[in-house]
């Protein structure tokens, strides 16, 4: 299993966000690109609109925790940008994880038969 890196610049998020397909839910909203590599590259998104630095923080941490455990059930090669929506500082773990898992689904990256 290959390590995901990040996205680390605006050029890369902006890619990603013009060139790649999105799906939302109530609470994220998630653009996947493919990168012609073996690896992922996951970026994480979040709006001052959402909440002070604390809560901001702490949504990427979620998102980065829930996205690390089911790494291996996503496909490889892909650019993901996850936008937080507003109206998610409130989320738990739980509804960040299910809605990461959704839209995965939705965009056919998640393996289920694993």
């Amino acid at each position: 299993m290959f390590k995901t890196e990040s996205l680390k610049n605006t050029r890369q998020f902006r890619s990603v966000y013009e060139n790649g397909k999105s799906r939302a839910d109530i609470n994220l909203v998630m653009y996947v690109l493919d990168n012609k590599t073996d690896n992922n590259r996951l970026g994480i998104s979040v709006s001052k609109k959402v909440g002070n630095s604390v809560v901001r923080h702490r949504l990427c941490r979620l998102i980065r925790e829930a996205y690390r455990l089911h790494e291996d059930m996503f496909n490889s090669g892909l650019d993901i940008a996850v936008v937080v929506r507003r109206g998610t500082d409130t989320c738990k773990y739980h509804d960040i994880e299910q809605s990461l898992i959704h839209l995965a689904k939705i965009h056919h990256i998640y393996k289920e038969d694993i």
